[in-house]
């Protein structure tokens, strides 16, 4: 999920942690346990500050070893730890646990996004990505508003709004996993090209009802539409250039951190006066008829990199940081 959602979600389970009589009891327990809750609703994502190393570090490992499964236990006990220094006189135990409650929703919530996780690490580095709910869902974040702020006004106690809450919440991602499944399957069938050997990807947006459509074609290529309501239209076929700019572009450690992060990655080469221009793109990620997650690498005609980047971009932007329109 995006930051916001998870800070919110963190005061959350700070307000659920109330259904614990011994925390209910301790107001210093208590506001231990948002520490610990916020906190750790942010942890996983501390590997952001990559991104001051450069973009091709970053998207090679966010959300890799930082959510992984020995990590679950380091930030909770690291943070345990810490917070018990300031207030010595809490049941460890209790701050313990609710803090890693929320070290691990906060991953769990992850891999539901597109994005997805390495939440499986060291077990396997495959990218855990379920495609059920957007990375800022409406419906998460304003609920969680509502009952922070039914709280902040002493409308109602916390253990029932955020006890309701979450049983809410945990009967809206059944009903989206059910969703998803069926819009799935449902895409399959009323796409008269259909072939037994194509693979399905249903994607979610900000709107609950509308859904990107990725079909991955055995040959490595794509076609990429849209759902909307049951209106199913197909936008672009999409398929990799043989040019031997793509070939060579793999060497260059940029595009081999994209390539390891995403396998729905196709690309594109420009030939420019003095080389080549090649673009990957990730078609998950269509967006106003481009692809805005991209690796692209200028090189010479002895194929020899010139500039790089690697990250979301768009068009202008893009060419901008290459320098490409003043090198033609």
């Amino acid at each position: 999920m995006d930051t916001a959602t998870h800070f919110v979600m963190g005061i959350g389970l700070a307000g659920l942690s109330y259904v614990d009589p011994v925390v209910a009891a301790n107001p210093e327990l208590a506001f231990a346990v948002m520490i610990g809750t916020v906190v750790g609703s942010q942890a996983p994502d501390i590997d952001t500050a990559l991104r001051m190393k450069n973009n091709a570090t970053y998207i090679r490992n966010h959300r890799g070893i930082t959510h992984s499964l020995p990590f679950l236990a380091i930030w909770t006990v690291l943070i345990t730890a810490v917070i018990a220094l300031l207030f010595r006189d809490v049941p460890i135990g209790h701050l313990a646990l609710w803090t890693g409650i929320a070290v691990c929703i906060h991953v769990f919530t992850d891999v539901f996004n597109t994005y997805g996780t390495q939440a499986l690490r060291p077990i396997t580095e495959k990218w855990i990505s379920w495609n059920i709910i957007h990375i800022f869902d409406p419906v998460l974040f304003g609920t969680h508003i509502a009952a922070i702020l039914l709280w902040a006004f002493g409308i109602f106690h916390p253990a029932g709004i955020f006890t309701v809450l979450y049983i809410f919440l945990a009967f809206y991602y059944v009903w989206r996993t059910w969703v998803h499944f069926a819009r799935t399957a449902h895409v399959r069938r009323m796409d008269p090209a259909s072939k037994a050997s194509d693979k399905y990807y249903v994607i979610p947006t900000i709107h609950l009802n509308r859904w990107h459509v990725v079909k991955a074609h055995e040959d490595g290529s794509y076609e990429i539409g849209k759902l909307d309501g049951n209106e199913l239209t197909w936008k672009k076929h999409a398929v990799s250039s043989s040019h031997p700019a793509v070939a060579k572009s793999k060497e260059h450690p940029d595009i081999q951190a994209f390539l390891y992060f995403t396998s729905f990655a196709v690309a594109e080469v420009e030939e420019l006066s003095f080389g080549y221009f090649v673009r990957w793109g990730d078609v998950r990620y269509r967006h106003r008829k481009q692809y805005p997650f991209v690796a692209c690498v200028v090189m010479d005609k002895n194929y020899e990199p010139i500039s790089t980047y690697v990250g979301w971009l768009s068009e202008d932007k893009m060419e901008k940081k290459l320098s490409i329109s003043s090198n033609i």
